[in-house]
């Protein structure tokens, strides 16, 4: 089951094989790009193809598939994509083992799922983990290490930084971005900003209008 509404906007990989779930999940999420597997083993299959802002997956899956047995595999395949855990089986020792150690889930919620806290969670989940979180460990890093300015390390950051900005402030519109005031705003050159808006584009972040080739500052 997929719904695909306009490109560029943040996109979610529903593991659930309960149709009822899903329905629920994806009225909840209409907002956003929406594909749904019924096994974690799909899911990995789907990782291979296409990289999505988030995760949410349940825990009894079809096939008897368990999704907290597969927060390894899926961490490891994408380590950067945060997870929402969804169960209504999982005890609290569970729960509590699916949130702790390096393949752990970012979000744990329980069963019958409050769809506002669900949106909650997943806009949360899409603007400040994964990728924004990468940046403040990378961030956290330089400082540890005293990296210069001038590093290699510290520019890959800075446009990391700078792209996920763009991000969460661009995406899931179609309107043609100020080159010049966003050159401004982040004390950067009109080149800059047009190289970063290609690759977030590119990446398929992005909708392909903002293509900075066509775009007027």
């Amino acid at each position: 089951m997929n719904t695909m509404p306009a490109h560029g906007i943040a996109s979610i990989l529903i593991v659930e094989d309960d149709p009822r779930q899903l329905r629920l999940y994806s009225r909840a999420l209409r907002g956003y790009k929406v594909t749904c597997v019924s096994t974690a083993s799909a899911a990995l299959r789907e990782l291979e193809a296409a990289r999505p802002d988030l995760i949410i997956l349940d825990h009894v899956l079809a096939g008897g598939e368990l999704g907290v047995d597969f927060l390894p595999r899926l961490k490891a395949a994408a380590a950067h994509i945060p997870v929402v855990m969804i169960s209504g089986t999982l005890d609290i020792a569970g729960r509590l083992q699916a949130l702790q150690g390096p393949d752990s889930a970012h979000y744990m919620l329980e069963k019958p799922v409050d769809l506002d806290e669900l949106e909650r969670v997943v806009k949360s989940a899409i603007t400040e983990c994964g990728l924004g979180e990468t940046v403040r460990v990378l961030q956290s890093l330089e400082r540890a290490e005293k990296i210069e300015d001038s590093d290699p390390e510290r520019r890959f950051t800075e446009r990391l930084s700078r792209q996920h900005s763009l991000l969460n402030r661009l995406r899931g519109t179609s309107e043609k971005p100020n080159i010049s005031l966003l050159a401004r705003d982040y004390a950067v050159s009109r080149r800059t900003i047009l190289r970063d808006l290609h690759d977030l584009v590119q990446r398929g972040q992005l909708d392909p209008a903002l293509d900075p080739s066509d775009a007027e500052g």
